[in-house]
This record gives structure tokens, sequence and C-alpha cells, in this order.
């Protein structure tokens, strides 16, 4: 199961790095469904006609896009109304392997932590290689296992 899980991370992110250079991307300001119609010179009573909706019903669908409440059905009609494709997605900021060794690190650093109070009391600290050395260890193990505590908010 580690290995397939690492597999489907290293092949979700080969397929994902297509989509980087739309990270910075930003929304036009009157958002995507009404800066295509301006392009394509279609008003919006055109649009409401070719989605078989009332002029009203445009009109809060490219508001609500604007504000982020528009569903994915609803943009996936208006895009092929548009004779567009709505893509929707998720772009990591970097890769999916990069993310859970960043989160790895800082659980496994917090449990250490916890773990070096205890020896410190019982005169029992690592020496700062050691210390290292244990900590790549659990980094490794999580990234691999991805133990379900891994994402649990500390």
């Amino acid at each position: 199961m580690r290995n397939k899980r690492k597999l489907i991370r290293e092949q979700l992110d080969n397929t994902l790095r297509v989509f980087e250079p739309l990270r910075h991307i930003s929304p036009p300001p009157k958002g995507w469904i009404r800066a295509i119609r301006d392009a394509l010179g279609i008003n919006g009573r055109q649009l409401a006609d070719r989605m078989g909706e009332h002029r009203s019903r445009t009109e809060q669908i490219e508001q609500r896009e604007l504000t982020g409440s528009v569903t994915v059905k609803t943009m996936k009609r208006t895009a092929e109304a548009l004779d567009c494709v709505f893509v929707y997605g998720f772009v990591p900021r970097t890769s999916l392997e990069q993310t859970v060794r960043a989160r790895a690190e800082q659980a496994a650093k917090e449990r250490l932590a916890r773990a070096s109070g205890t020896m410190a009391l019982e005169d029992q600290s690592l020496t700062e290689e050691e210390n290292d050395r244990v900590l790549a260890d659990m980094v490794d193990e999580m990234v691999d296992d991805l133990p379900p505590e891994l994402w649990n908010i500390s």
C-alpha cells in the first residue's frame, strides 16, 4: 500500500505539472463569464436565450461567480452556452510529494519535541546529530506510511 500511494502521488504530480502556469492567473475583475461574453459580443439576453434562462438568471450567475457561490453545474452549463469548456481542478502550490514531506517534517518535529522534553527530564537527551537522524527517519516513515494523524491540526 505504501508504494502504491507514493506511485499515485508521483503520477498525479506529473499530471498536474501541466497546470503550474495557471497558479498565477487571476480571474478578470468582472469574472470569466462576463469577460468571455464581452469578448464574443454576446449580450446578457443572448446568453440567457442560449441557456434557456431568463435574463435575470444570467445576471445572477455572473454575480455568483464573483462571490464564489456559483455551482460547478451552473458553470458547466454557462461555459457550454459560450462554446467553452469549463475546467475545474486543483493546482498544488508545490508537488503533492513536497506537501506530504513538509507536513511529515512538521509533525515529526512536534512529536520529537514532546519526546525530547520527557527525555530531558530523565537526563537522556539526544545529541544534535542523533536528533537530526531520528527526525529524518521519522519523516521518511510518515511519508511512507501516511498515518491518519498526519493531517490532524496541532
